[in-house]
Formats: structure tokens, C-alpha cells, sequence
């Protein structure tokens, strides 16, 4: 491919119905590797992250993630942009990203072995909860008061913003709601870390961090890095459609996140930070 992918591929398909067949065209959501480096104004630079992404807003994608494991904040950016250098033949420039710092590349252990990725599993082998602790602070309690009637209208409202899922039925998205249920911004992706990571990239690149006022709402289940990556955009409350991992619920309670887990029609487990959810029935 020397073209920039685009998020949806268009494949021939024999559908079945009963007992009849017929050819016909389907989306697919498009599953690429992204390549992301840093570079710094002393010429250093180094991969951080290979994953596999849905393309689109790749340069949010790069500034989340690396905000997310501390390796760079929005006001250490200089630019991003798809990669020129030499060494990237000319059908991969759109899956390679660089992202020039301010400052010199971070000199972390984590570095020297990358951050493999794939669009299911997050970061393999990220960072522990001791390592979260170096980085990280609880946060504080009662910046943000959501109501029942909230949660249970954001898994639709996320749904009903989610374009490529429409075509494809094959994506993951993230939404930022206000603490009224009030769209903010949503990212689609084929892993539900991507989309967390686009949606924190563009409040990086905007400015918008921390999401101390803000809900985010995810697809699927919650996993350590969904929460990793929330805590350290400041998120104080966590939704998602289906269940939470053990780890993730640990996360929530020890930094004082809330974590909302099974968030279906007008049910919902809050498995951490209830003191959010004021009208909650005991």
C-alpha cells in the first residue's frame, strides 16, 4: 500500500442465507501497524510503540500514548508528523509516526525493549502498579457528581456517535462526556486502548488536560491500561459496557477513581468511587 489508509477496506464477500448464496461488497474496519518514534532537537531518536491501530488520528494516537506512560507531556511536543527518514520505504510513511520533543528522549528502562502493541491485548508487559505510584496521585474526591439517569444514557449516546462502527461493525470507540452526559469528543479504533489513547491525544494537543470534569465511557470491558491511561489524563470516572478486570478495579480503589462496569439499558455495577454516584439506591 503507497496510499494512506484510510479506517474502512472494502473486500468481496459470498453472503449465506439460508439455503441461497450471493457475492456481494462488505466494510472492514482496517487493521494497520503504527510505528511510533521520538526524535530530539539533538538528532536522538528512538521506536517507543509498534501497534496495531485503526488509521486515523494517528498524531493523537502518538501524543496519547506517550502521555499515558509518562514518556511525554502535550507541552513537550515541538510537532508530529508521518515519517520521512530514510529508513522507511515509501508504502509504510503513513504507519510511521514521529513525534519531535522539546526536550531529549527519555532515558526510561521501558524504552530499551519498546513497547510492543497489538489492537486486543494494550501494552504487553506495561508498567505495574508500583511504577503507576511513582507517577501518579490519587484523585481527589467529589470534582465530579454523576447521577443514575447519566449512566444509563452514555452507552447509547457513544453509540449512536460511532460512524465507522456503523459501517463496519467492527470497532471500539472511547467518548468524553461531561458530568451531564454531554458529548465531548469520541475515537473509534479496532483496540479499546487505541481509542483511549486517541481521545487523550486530542485533549493533549488541545490543551484540554487534565479531564478532571469529564466521564469517559468505552466499549467492551475495562482494563488496567484503560485505567492507566485514564488516571493519568485525570479522568475520575470510568464507564463501560461490559465487565472490568480484577487489576482495573484495584487501580480504581487505590487512586480513588469511580468504575462503572456492566453499564446496560438501566443497570450498572459501581465497583469503585461510589461517593460520585449521589443518588445511588443501596
Amino acid at each position: 500500500m503507497t496510499g494512506r489508509p484510510g479506517p474502512t477496506t472494502r473486500v468481496r464477500v459470498r453472503r449465506l442465507t439460508g439455503a441461497t448464496a450471493g457475492d456481494r461488497r462488505d466494510d472492514l474496519a482496517t487493521e494497520e501497524p503504527l510505528e511510533i518514534r521520538v526524535a530530539s532537537p539533538d538528532g536522538a531518536r528512538r521506536t517507543v510503540a509498534i501497534t496495531m491501530r485503526t488509521p486515523g488520528h494517528d498524531f493523537e494516537l502518538a501524543a496519547g500514548f506517550l502521555h499515558g506512560e509518562g514518556l511525554a507531556a502535550a507541552d513537550g511536543i515541538a510537532a508530529i508528523g508521518y515519517c520521512t527518514d530514510e529508513d522507511v520505504p515509501a508504502q509504510a510513511r503513513y504507519n510511521t509516526v514521529t513525534v519531535r520533543l522539546r526536550g531529549p528522549v527519555p532515558d526510561l528502562p521501558s524504552l530499551d525493549r519498546h513497547f510492543l502493541t497489538s489492537s486486543a491485548c494494550g501494552v504487553c508487559g506495561s508498567a505495574g502498579l508500583d511504577t503507576l505510584r511513582d507517577r501518579c496521585h490519587p484523585l481527589p474526591p467529589g470534582s465530579v457528581v454523576v447521577t443514575p439517569e447519566t449512566l444509563y444514557g452514555l452507552p447509547d449516546r457513544l453509540r449512536a456517535a460511532q460512524g465507522v462502527f456503523g459501517k463496519t461493525g467492527g470497532l471500539h470507540a472511547a467518548g468524553l462526556f461531561t458530568a451531564e452526559g454531554e458529548l465531548v469528543a469520541v475515537r473509534e479504533d479496532v483496540g479499546r486502548h487505541n481509542a483511549v489513547d486517541k481521545l487523550v491525544g486530542w485533549a493533549a494537543l488541545n490543551r484540554r488536560l487534565p479531564l478532571d470534569r469529564h466521564v469517559l465511557m468505552v466499549s467492551g470491558r475495562t482494563s488496567y491500561e484503560i485505567m492507566q491511561k485514564a488516571l493519568a489524563a485525570g479522568v475520575p470516572v470510568v464507564c463501560a459496557v461490559s465487565a472490568p478486570s480484577s487489576l482495573a478495579v484495584e487501580l480504581a480503589r487505590e487512586f480513588g477513581m469511580t468504575l462503572v462496569g456492566f453499564l446496560r439499558g438501566r443497570r450498572c455495577n459501581v465497583y469503585a468511587g461510589y461517593d460520585r454516584v449521589r443518588e445511588l439506591v443501596e
